[in-house]
């Protein structure tokens, strides 16, 4: 069951492909039965090694590399490089392709290889070491196995932490019972104590006592889950993983916006089927600028992943829409989707091809094929589009926390600008419509044609100058689109710039028919992320129609005849100082500070912990309670007192290792017992026992320094006892409550006792009744 936990961490890697279950499980059954067969002929590490590794080449085939396997059972060449290969790179390939990674190409190796191997080391230490903890180690390694190879959506986190807590506590108390048995039976002044009652009510306090530590530690994990993944982002080590393709190799798309509306628009650049009415088609959303170009960051929300499974490539969250569309003069990396895209069939000559090299970001709803589209290439794309929410909805949320990168080279204008057209709005959603309001209705559009006003084309720094800066704001949808997203970010509101294409609205159309996209249904258009309702789009550009008024003309003016000038002094040529102005990337690599460096280990670090901590807690505390104990012992009361606070500490080590004491016994019956179950101590504990007697009974106090160097000896007393027993006796002697459950029924035992034991003349409490034949005075016996 602990290690079917960790196998639930692969859920959302495989899209719940109920496949990873049949390979994880058949893993654990198989790493199980080896382990057994292998403790049973008692086989060495190396043949147990052997076997397991036999077992993963002979069994891969059918549950790690199904769909490469003869009847998906069967070994095949295909299936066995598959099996040989992923044993080395299913690593690193299911942590750089996008979920779900889908059940080919070896993916099914990770969960298979890991369970046999978590299952193999737990069960050979199950059955081959007596400890309990030594199981737990494997088990928990594959838990965390799960976590770090899964993906930014827990599955089930809190109850797989509260059921990881349970089972493990279960499993050590159920072990710890089983090896304790009668084995432990300790020491007893007389037989008659070790009756079937005594061994009942033992039994019912452990338990209880069980029950509780194991309720306490369920109700810490419970409580302490949600407050972890609270978190807005969580990173596993595909959020760190570098992906195998650098996305500034290829240029942005909007550097080819005014290209198409200009030189292509009325190309036919492919066609689409099923688009709904008022969709978009995207082409890539934008969300970093270095000054000179908004481009696609390949480390904003999410990395760039090869997709393993393009048939389902992404969570369904509601009605899904099937768009078929048919390259034309189309040519690009990127590819044109809807809108969050949850699978991709290929089809034509170049299926393969394109499937292979295909990447997609989730988190930006864009994808991009390595090979470039062209015409004749065509595929299906599943996808849902986003939900149209309204502003009365906006305003009640708040904008959300989504880690961009910050632009650079930004000019003054626009924070200007931005401060002006917000105004006093505070509302997030007000703040939003006042720059779109703005843009759109002060603005006027200009694609730079011959027959239009002057409008240059490009989105950089100067131009951005020039737009806002001039008398009269003339652009098209690249210009404004990257206006609104600077200035969106200036304000700390988290922007995008998204290009994509949709047909003119007032075309009529009708629903089924394939609509031609062309170059001049070319857009841009900003998403602004809101809590609850995700990215949302905005549109700032003015619309076509609004053209700017051309300027008045002046009268000519009469030229005066020029008088020739001399010349003017040579200058030596201005000096100009270096640009040490940093790279876009290495500029964003030294801003990105220690904690965006390394914070997701820490993270890691911590969720990691979080089992280990609950499971330590009761332990420190019952060491806590066992050193405030001996320190009260050693510090309260009367010098007499303070001995016998020694030797009962004698006592307690010793309940603590499993001794048993008659709660009437004298010190010298103790003394006695103690020596038959520690023979390497009997004289030190009975010369304790006769030295407490003689300070407890006799006329006067013990000086200071004779308490002093009786704790020396009960030092000395403690270090022997616990050194004839091994380390992990020793360690469970610490921990253990038995001592402490002790003390409480004895001072229970006190209270009911009442009156009739504070008329006991200076009887020591651990005795509980007057020795006889101690002696009167302090001396060495």
């Amino acid at each position: 069951m602990l290690l079917g936990l960790g196998l639930a961490g692969f859920h959302h890697v495989f899209g719940g492909n109920g496949r990873y279950l049949t390979a994880g499980f058949g893993g654990i059954v198989v790493g199980l039965l080896l382990s057994l067969a292998c403790a049973r002929y008692r086989l060495g590490l190396l043949s147990t090694a052997t076997a397991g590794l036999g077992a993963y080449l002979l069994l891969g085939s059918a549950f790690a590399a199904p769909t490469e396997a003869i009847g998906g059972v069967l070994p095949s060449l295909e299936s066995l490089r598959t099996v040989l290969t992923g044993f080395v790179f299913a690593w690193k390939d299911i942590l750089t392709v996008a979920p779900p990674v889908g059940v080919s190409n070896g993916m099914l190796v990770v969960p298979f290889l890991g369970a046999l191997a978590a299952a193999l080391l737990a069960g050979t230490l199950a059955w081959r070491v007596r400890r309990p903890y030594w199981p737990l180690l494997p088990v928990l390694a594959f838990f965390l196995l799960g976590i770090a190879f899964g993906t930014d959506v827990p599955a089930l986190p809190v109850l797989r932490g509260v059921l990881l807590v349970a089972v493990s506590a279960a499993w050590l108390a159920w072990h710890r019972h089983l090896v304790r048995g009668d084995a432990s039976a300790g020491v007893a002044a007389s037989p008659a104590l070790a009756d079937p009652a005594a061994h009942r009510a033992g039994l019912r306090r452990r338990l209880g006592m069980g029950a509780g530590m194991l309720a306490g530690a369920v109700v810490l994990t419970a409580l302490a889950g949600p407050a972890l993944t609270a978190r807005g982002d969580r990173e596993v080590l595909r959020d760190v993983v570098v992906p195998p393709v650098n996305l500034y190799d290829y240029p942005s798309p909007l550097m080819e916006f005014r290209g198409y509306v200009k030189d292509r628009p009325d190309e036919t650049l492919f066609t689409v089927a099923g688009l709904p009415e008022g969709q978009r088609v995207r082409l890539a959303a934008l969300d970093t600028f270095d000054g000179t170009v908004y481009n696609v960051n390949p480390e904003s929300g999410g990395n760039f992943t090869p997709v393993g499974d393009a048939e389902s490539l992404g969570q369904i969250s509601g009605d899904g829409t099937r768009l078929d569309i048919q390259i034309a003069d189309y040519s690009g990396v990127w590819l044109p989707v809807g809108g969050r895209i949850n699978g991709v069939a290929f089809h034509g000559q170049r299926s393969g091809e394109l499937g292979g090299s295909l990447f997609y970001n989730d988190d930006a709803k864009t994808a991009l094929t390595t090979r470039y589209l062209q015409a004749g290439d065509g595929y299906t794309v599943e996808t849902t589009f986003p939900s149209r929410w309204e502003d009365a909805q906006l305003a009640q949320y708040d904008f959300a926390s989504v880690r961009l990168p910050e632009p650079a080279r930004v000019p003054d204008i626009i924070a200007a600008k931005a401060n002006e057209f917000v105004g006093e709005a505070t509302v997030p959603i007000e703040q939003v419509r006042q720059l779109e309001r703005n843009l759109r209705e002060n603005g006027f559009f200009s694609n730079g044609k011959e027959d239009e006003a002057r409008s240059l084309s490009g989105h950089h720094a100067g131009r951005m100058i020039q737009l806002l800066d001039a008398d009269q704001m003339i652009g098209d949808d690249e210009q404004y689109a990257v206006a609104m997203a600077l200035m969106s970010r200036h304000l700390g509101i988290p922007a995008r710039v998204v290009m994509g294409f949709y047909p003119d609205p007032q075309e009529d159309r009708s629903g089924s028919a394939p609509v031609e996209i062309k170059g001049e249904d070319v857009h841009a258009w900003v998403e602004v992320a809101f809590e609850h309702a995700g990215w949302v789009a905005f549109d700032p550009t003015p619309d076509e129609d609004n053209e700017p008024t051309p300027p008045q003309q002046e009268p000519k003016s009469t030229p005066k005849p020029q008088v020739l000038q001399p010349p003017p002094p040579p200058q030596e040529p201005a000096e100009l100082p270096p640009d040490t102005a940093p790279e876009p990337q290495d500029a964003e690599q030294q801003d990105r500070s220690f904690w965006d460096q390394w914070g997701w280990l820490f993270v890691a670090i911590g969720m990691a912990a979080i089992p280990l901590a609950v499971l330590l807690a009761p332990l420190l505390l019952i060491a806590w309670l066992k050193l405030s104990r001996r320190k009260r012992r050693a510090s309260e009361g009367l010098p007499s007192q303070r001995v016998g606070g020694g030797w009962r500490e004698v006592v307690s080590l010793a309940t603590d290792m499993g001794a048993q004491a008659a709660s009437n016994a004298t010190r010298r019956e103790h003394a006695t017992a103690l020596a038959e179950q520690f023979p390497t101590t009997a004289a030190g504990t009975t010369l304790l026992a006769h030295r407490a007697d003689a300070a407890i009974f006799g006329a006067a106090e013990p000086t200071e320094v004779q308490v002093q160097q009786y704790w020396d000896h009960v030092d000395q007393s403690l270090a022997e006892m616990k050194g004839s027993l091994g380390f992990w006796q020793r360690q469970r002697a610490k921990y253990t409550p038995r001592s402490l459950v002790a003390d409480a029924r004895r001072r229970l035992a006190q209270r009911r006792s009442g009156p009739a034991a504070a008329r006991i003349p200076k009887v020591d409490s651990q005795a509980g009744r007057s020795e006889k034949g101690g002696s009167s005075t302090w001396q060495q016996d």
